[in-house]
């Protein structure tokens, strides 16, 4: 077994566990719990008490950091309209990334990676850019990875449905929350204030 560590951001069990699989033949895995975007705080204690049991059975060490939600809200509202894949997504990528490097400087762990990209709504090529600045800036390696590829996703799924975790129908954030209810005021100047790039791929998921 390697004995090179990796810090893994991680947003939830359900992610983590084909994520953890997947890396563990090459990486002692630490599991790295920094989410201030996920609300309400229910929801957010779901996520993180699901993935502890989980690293508790397995023996994975998992370490969190303070939630934060109000820095969160105050450095995204701006662009709390703008919908998943935009401005709003990657200073959320950003701010959790960027903790998670810090985190690993000061334990000097080698390496970072996020679970981020196994999500099939979640942009791959901007969270792997990010990723890269913050490798540059802080001097620690990051592991490029698009982890739904190779039916990652699919088999996410499937380790979910094995070890009966909940899996949330939302990102995290209460944004993405609302933006699910097509039929709120919240959705309708969501839509009216979004760019039409992102209206067009909005209009291709619902013929699709």
């Amino acid at each position: 077994m390697s004995e090179k560590k990796l810090l893994l951001h991680t947003c939830c069990a359900p992610c983590f566990s084909y994520v953890y699989e997947l890396l563990k033949p090459t990486y002692i895995v630490i599991s790295f719990f920094y989410n201030p975007n996920i609300a309400p705080l229910n929801e957010y204690n779901k996520r993180y008490n699901e993935l502890k049991n989980f690293c508790d059975e397995k023996r994975i060490e998992l370490y969190s950091a303070e939630h934060e939600a109000r820095r969160w809200t105050s450095l995204v509202k701006k662009h709390r309209f703008l919908g998943e894949r935009s401005e709003r997504c990657r200073i959320c990528y950003k701010i959790r990334l960027k903790k998670t490097f810090e985190f690993a400087k000061k334990n000097k762990i080698s390496t970072v990676a996020t679970t981020l990209s196994i999500s099939p709504h979640k942009d791959a090529i901007m969270i792997n850019r990010i990723g890269k600045e913050l490798s540059r800036e802080f001097g620690i390696e990051f592991l490029e990875a698009d982890f739904k590829k190779n039916d990652g996703f699919k088999k996410s799924l499937e380790l979910s449905k094995a070890y009966g975790f909940y899996r949330q129908n939302y990102c995290g954030c209460i944004y993405s929350k609302m933006e699910r209810n097509k039929n709120s005021l919240w959705h309708r100047e969501q839509v009216k204030r979004r760019p039409n790039k992102l209206k067009h791929i909005d209009n291709l998921k619902d013929e699709g």
